[in-house]
């Protein structure tokens, strides 16, 4: 399931999972972006999406983070995949969230944001989960606009 690289995301569900996509052309390389992706302490300054992110985006290690979408909730997730420069993967129990790196032939690098949460109870508590399409569309633009930045 690839997105165009329109930076718009999209939401396909099911009776037992949810899965939210976008993809965005970026004019940077891919070791900027993952850069921005891994470094968490930095997360509030150039992503509007996130209130914090505690801990270190390194291969098997545990973070906090606390999104807009839900101040008030703290998510304990694993960072589950760490290919640098290409994957990155996080979640928990009923959830990952995937960013993959690709090169654009003509330059720069395209960034999926896919995730998917569900599970056997998902019906249960799917609707009390708020949409995510907004928030994605906007981590991308923010991705974007913080990678693509000169660097001073």
């Amino acid at each position: 399931m690839t997105a165009l690289p329109n930076g718009v995301a999209s939401t396909t569900s099911s009776t037992f999972s949810r899965t939210t996509q976008v993809a965005i052309a970026v004019n940077a390389e891919a070791p900027s972006i993952w850069h921005l992706l891994t470094t968490a302490s930095d997360y509030p300054r150039w992503n509007s999406t996130v209130v914090s992110i505690e801990g270190e985006i390194l291969s098997g290690s545990k973070i906090k983070l606390v999104s807009t979408l839900d101040p008030s909730r703290t998510f304990s997730l694993k960072v589950k995949t760490f290919e640098e420069n290409s994957t990155l993967a996080w979640g928990d129990a009923l959830g990952t969230r995937t960013y993959t790196l690709t090169p654009i032939a003509e330059g720069g690098t395209s960034v999926e944001i896919v995730e998917k949460i569900g599970g056997p109870i998902f019906p249960l508590f799917a609707s009390k989960i708020p949409s995510f399409d907004e928030s994605f569309t906007q981590f991308a633009a923010d991705l974007k606009t913080a990678a693509e930045q000169p660097k001073v």
